[in-house]
Order: structure tokens, then sequence, then C-alpha cells
């Protein structure tokens, strides 16, 4: 396994500098936003699609850091119901896997989007429940209507450009954001659909990332390393739905916090070992959202608490033991 980064977690620095604190840090690979939820302050899109000596100085600034590209990252909401929105992101999407397959890079970090209605509006609709049935007719519009033709596209798009993997985040507020919603979508787009596993999004939800991991196996295709603190009083007298938004840290229900701040390190000493159980051996990338310290304290600390937990070498071989998968 390798400490990955993303980049946006820097993005006080324009991009020579994040990759000269990257590279000091002791991170390994980098992860860079192209828009979207990003507001790619290390990409300018259009220009390095434009532009292969832009693109070449960009590749050969990452590897004078000694530094690999391991994804691009254009999560975003393709989905909403207002063109305004949804066809600027999938603009992002399309323009970011061209880039991706002339740089080299395999895999991109997305999510599913949400859709709106049948009869429109101007917000997506988020079903999470199965009662009113109302929830359910629209659920079956939005999979049927909007989810599976816009990504049955992009896949074959992406597969035309090189990419092997689409790595979705399972992110709440998307359709896509738990085991069973992925499971539906990539039985209609096939094995190019994989998990971006960001365990921060799961602890809230009441989901075992530990557990998830073992569920997923190999569709997991790319990891981010984030962490979520849910307080316990909040929890019992708001719920894990409460939304509150401007409320200070110590009032929320949960907040993302800084690996180690969260769950410590034996968590993410069992989150290592469970990912190595199952085979994945790529990067664990550090994304950066504490709202209470410091990126550049934050990124250092992950790195620290990473270093003595992630495994860096191939297991020995011990007479007798089981092989890892």
């Amino acid at each position: 396994m390798r400490i990955g980064l993303f980049t946006d977690g820097l993005m006080h620095l324009a991009f020579p500098a994040a990759l000269e604190k990257a590279s000091e840090m002791g991170i390994q690979a980098i992860e860079i936003g192209t828009g979207n939820f990003s507001p790619a302050p290390h990409c300018d899109l259009p220009e390095l699609l434009r532009n292969q000596a832009v693109r070449q100085n960009f590749l050969d600034s990452i590897g004078a850091c000694h530094l690999q590209l391991e994804a691009l990252n254009c999560s975003g909401n393709p989905l909403h119901p207002n063109p305004h929105v949804s066809e600027p992101a999938a603009q992002v999407t399309r323009m970011t896997i061209e880039l991706a397959g002339l740089l080299g890079v395999e895999q991109i970090v997305c999510m599913s989007g949400c859709p709106g209605a049948p009869d429109g509006g101007r917000y997506p609709n988020w079903v999470v429940a199965g009662w009113p049935p109302d929830f359910l007719e629209l659920l079956e519009w939005q999979w049927r209507e909007r989810l599976i033709p816009f990504w049955g596209k992009t896949a074959e798009f992406a597969r035309r450009h090189g990419i092997r993997k689409l790595c979705f985040e399972l992110h709440p507020g998307m359709c896509v954001y738990n085991v069973s919603s992925f499971r539906r979508l990539r039985a209609a787009l096939g094995p190019i659909a994989t998990v971006n596993l960001d365990p921060s999004h799961f602890f809230f939800q009441g989901m075992d990332p530990l557990a998830v991991i073992r569920e997923l196996g190999e569709e997991i295709g790319y990891v981010h390393a984030k962490d979520a603190r849910v307080d316990p009083y909040n929890l019992a007298v708001q719920g894990a739905l409460d939304v509150q938004p401007g409320r200070p840290v110590r009032e929320l229900v949960w907040a993302y916090r800084t690996l180690g701040y969260g769950h410590g390190a034996q968590f993410w000493a069992d989150f290592a070992s469970a990912l190595r159980s199952i085979g994945y051996d790529g990067v664990l990338s550090i994304e950066h959202e504490d709202p209470l310290m410091d990126a550049e304290e934050a990124i250092g600390r992950a790195v620290a608490l990473l270093r003595n937990t992630v495994f860096f070498q191939p297991p020995s071989v011990v007479p007798g033991a089981p092989p890892v998968k």
C-alpha cells in the first residue's frame, strides 16, 4: 500500500508548492480534483486537454517530487435536475475521462449524482425511505430514466479512453451511497464500476467500514483515508439524520475529523488489515476536511498515523499459513 493525498487539502498552496509539501510530508501518490465539487486548485482542465506541452510539464512536476499521479477526482452531480448544474458537471466528467486517458491515469473518482422528479424542479430528491409509496416510485424512475442511462454511456466513453475503474464514492445525498445501491449500479455497468471506499461517510449511518470492506472485497477500486467523529450525546438527542447547518462542531451529531481524532490507531490498523485481507494494495488517499485543524498540521498527523498502521511490503511466506487472497 502507499500513502496518498487528495491535493485539495493543500488548496492554499500553488501546484508546485503543494507538490513539494506533499513530498516533504512523506506522501507517495496524489489525487487531483478537476472540477465539479472540487474547486480544482491544481488543475486547469481545459488547458491540460488542449496543450500537450502543458500536460508534459504537469507530469514532470509530479515526477520531480517523487510522486505518482494515482487518480483524477471529478465528483459532482451530473444528474442534477437543473440543467445549468447537470450539463457542466457532465461535461467536466467527460473532460476528466479524456484527460485521464492522455495522462495514462486509469481510475477516476466520482459520485453517482442524484436526480430530481419526472415533472422537473430545481433540486435533487434523495430517496432513503420506502414509505410513503411515492418514494419508491420516484426511486425507480430516477434509476431507470436518469442514473443507468447516464452512467451506461459514460462507462462506454471511459472504456474507449483506457479507463479501467470508475470509483464511485458512497456518499449520502447521492443515489449510490451504500453497498446495495452500489451493487445495483455495478450490475448495470459491469466491473468498470468500483467503490471509492471512504469510511468517514459510514460512521454516522451506522455502517461498519470493516464489515463493508469484507462484503465488497475486490469491488473496492480506491480508498480515501478520512475520519469522522459521531458525538454520542448529540446522536442520542437528535438522531443520525439531523441537519443544522452553521452550528458549531460541538453541537453537531457528526463531523469530519483528522485520522485518529474520530477513531484511534487500532481502528486504522484494523482498517489496513481488512484491506490487505481482500487483496487491496493500492493508495490510501488522505482527504482533509477537518473543521478544527490546520490543513498542513492535519495532513502531517494523518501521514504519521498511517506510517504506523499501513502495510508497505508484501506479506512474508509463512509455512502452513493460509495465503492472502
